[in-house]
């Protein structure tokens, strides 16, 4: 049966719906409009994914819920095509003169926007070399930031949202299939990260078509990778890719996923090349036992910060705590990263619709890194994981 397009991407009545409950914020709060330029903002409601550079670019909605697009001319077009707003503004380019501010002020003086204004940020951030006025030097408008209540909005995921999780998943556990039937000792991490990668690009290409869209600016498709997590480098959390040449007895991190229509999952293994040692068995096992209390902890109603705290009681039970780097995971969902955090800090409370990664890690120096990384949703009662690659050793122990 051939995938339809309103299963694999978010409606334009999707996107209205968000901005009614953005529409209702700006009512509450009093502010003559809002201002977003964080491009996941400006993807969660309108649709519209672009590559941020010096020029700058925003979502602006007044109090009536009239929806526009501040662009430069280049990004014209796309804008019309693929966004869901009543309209897109531009301009010629940057920094030009005028500069782009001063027509984005003129564009809120035309729908009206005043003061106070609502936006994610003061002004456009500095990225690219980027350098302008802030909205608030623009407007002499005091600003008050919304970032706070788009972040909540976007914590629970609708089931449209949760299809296009699901299937990053289904295609982030393909190119993981492909990594380890590939990884064998004498070969680099570049060549076999690159073939899984393409080959699982590929299939996923075969099998959704032109339906298909990243809306990532980093990713075009399904991956599968090692990230220079190999052997002794293992013990990096965040370690980068090395063209390292695999060698036997090697512990390997790796990490796989694939963005749909700009929605991400996570997937992570640790796997072994030849017969693990005693040592390697052993944080092995720790690992999974960490993973699992992490996962027992996720309830609906609990907090966020209970998930970390039972993990970190086993780091102390069984005298690991040298060996503890980070929290126990993060949300995610257009980012790869959103909040709220699995950590002692954050006390959100877990409501069903939010997903996470769930992924406690080891790291030993001299010996590697051990962490797998999961993706589940919270549900009215208990969770649902979304991942399903083998967790256990046998499974993930490489042959020489």
């Amino acid at each position: 049966m051939p995938i339809r397009e309103a299963s694999i991407r978010i409606t334009n009545e999707e996107h209205r719906a968000r901005c009614q409950k953005l529409l209702e914020h700006l009512k509450t709060e009093n502010l003559s409009g809002i201002v977003l330029f964080d491009p996941d903002y400006v993807l969660y409601y309108s649709g519209f994914a672009f590559v941020p550079t010096e020029r700058p670019m925003a979502l602006v909605m007044n109090a009536e819920g009239e929806r526009r697009l501040f662009v430069p001319r280049l990004e014209l077009e796309h804008a019309q095509a693929d966004a869901a707003v009543d309209g897109v503004d531009y301009y010629p380019e940057y920094p030009d003169d005028p500069h782009p501010m001063e027509m984005l002020k003129r564009a809120l003086k035309d729908l009206g926007i005043a003061d106070p204004i609502g936006a994610d940020q003061d002004g456009y951030p500095w990225v690219f070399g980027y350098r302008g006025p802030s909205l608030s030097e623009l407007t002499g408008a005091e600003i008050r930031l919304s970032r706070p209540f788009i972040e909540d909005q976007m914590m629970i995921k609708s089931e449209a949202e949760l299809r296009l999780i699901r299937e990053s998943v289904r295609w982030g556990n393909l190119a993981h299939q492909l990594l380890q039937r590939y990884t064998v000792a004498g070969a680099t991490e570049t060549e076999v990260s690159q073939q899984a990668s393409d080959e699982a690009h590929l299939a996923m290409l075969d099998a959704i078509g032109p339906l298909y869209r990243s809306n990532d600016p980093f990713s075009s498709g399904a991956h599968a990778i090692y990230r220079g997590q190999i052997g002794r480098n293992a013990a990096i959390p965040h370690a980068l890719a090395a063209n390292i040449t695999f060698q036997p007895g090697d512990v390997l991190v790796t990490g796989a996923g694939a963005p749909v229509w700009g929605y991400n999952s996570e997937l992570e293994r640790t796997m072994i090349i030849g017969e693990p040692s005693d040592d390697q068995k052993r944080f092995f096992d720790h690992m999974v036992a960490l993973q699992d209390a992490a996962l027992e902890a996720i309830t609906p109603g609990s907090k966020c910060s209970e998930v970390d705290n039972a993990v970190r009681s086993y780091f102390e039970k069984q005298d690991l705590m040298p060996y503890w780097k980070h929290h126990s995971g993060h949300a995610i969902g257009i980012r790869y990263h959103e909040g709220p955090f699995l950590d002692s800090g954050d006390h959100t409370e877990m409501r069903p619709g939010m997903v996470f990664t769930v992924e406690p890690g080891l790291y030993v120096p001299e010996l590697g890194g051990f962490r797998h990384s999961d993706t589940v949703v919270v549900t009215d009662d208990g969770i649902d994981v979304l991942t399903y690659y083998p967790r256990d050793l046998e499974s993930l122990t490489l042959p020489l």
